[in-house]
């Protein structure tokens, strides 16, 4: 069953506790937490301290994703606070292998997060290794951009890699991500939707989890 990750960032920061309510009373899998240092990526946002906060308030897994210049610095501090799942980006990590080793010696899902023009070949020597692959369908650092359509074919490559490899890594998504686009990305093979402003900045941000929760059900169905 692919899942459905509602991502805070585009929701009101004044009230992020009633966003997660929202997420997870509509039947959403996982929390999506953006993590920007104002480097890596030109905005700013979360600290630690929010993950800790949001585990409190909710027994949904904890997806964060660190847009960061030194993940191999504040990857433990996110462990320590709960995250149930990290990626880190393959443009920002020196040590990759050692990076990612480091979330699975905690009993975490470890990802790589990959910009739209990284390609995908950049994973070859750590794919094995990983829980999940992140791929970036919008640039990083800031929500409500549109889908960029080349990720359809980037998303498919990866999928046969990862199938051919008989792998069961998954593939997550983050940018873009729309109702009217869900079917087509579900057969590019796609398992994890990040969705943010599509959910967040509707007028029944409820009402649209529960009808991308509809689709991919029967994207399941259809298999």
């Amino acid at each position: 069953m692919a899942l459905l990750a509602p991502s805070i960032l585009s929701a009101d920061f004044t009230n992020i506790q009633d966003a997660v309510r929202i997420a997870e009373d509509a039947g959403a899998d996982i929390i999506h937490v953006d993590i920007m240092d104002g480097h890596f990526v030109p905005g700013l946002t979360f600290g630690p301290q929010l993950v800790s906060a949001i585990k409190e308030k909710t027994s949904l897994p904890v997806d964060v994703h660190l847009m960061v210049d030194n993940p191999a610095v504040l990857s433990p501090l996110f462990i320590d606070a709960g995250a149930d799942w990290i990626s880190i980006h393959v443009e920002a990590s020196i040590h990759l292998q050692r990076d990612i080793q480091i979330i699975k010696d905690k009993g975490l899902k470890a990802g790589v997060a990959l910009n739209p023009a990284t390609p995908i070949h950049t994973l070859q020597n750590i794919l094995h290794d990983l829980d999940y692959v992140l791929l970036m369908t919008v640039n990083p650092g800031w929500g409500g951009q549109t889908f960029i359509e080349s990720s359809h074919r980037k998303i498919s490559h990866l999928r046969s890699w990862i199938k051919g490899q008989k792998l069961d890594t998954l593939i997550e998504i983050d940018g873009g991500v729309e109702t009217v686009n869900m079917d087509q990305l579900l057969l590019d093979g796609t398992d994890v939707f990040v969705a943010g402003s599509s959910i967040y900045k509707s007028d029944d941000p409820a009402g649209t989890i529960a009808q991308m929760k509809a689709i991919l059900s029967r994207g399941k169905e259809k298999e």
